[in-house]
């Protein structure tokens, strides 16, 4: 299998007011759900979020 490279990084912070959402286990429990990593289920997100809202803007 290839050597994967890492292109770039992200962290997220979480907001205060957002962290009784518990975004990040619920994220862990998805990524484990269908056998995907947390990061893919975060950047398709975000993916999903800038095609919409670049709609949007024109």
């Amino acid at each position: 299998m290839p050597k994967k490279k890492l292109m770039n990084k992200l962290s997220i912070y979480v907001p205060q007011n957002k962290v009784d959402r518990r975004p990040v286990e619920r994220l862990i429990r998805l990524a484990e759900a269908k056998d995907r990593s947390v990061n893919y289920l975060v950047v398709e997100a975000i993916l999903e979020y800038l095609k919409r809202e670049e709609k949007k803007a024109g």
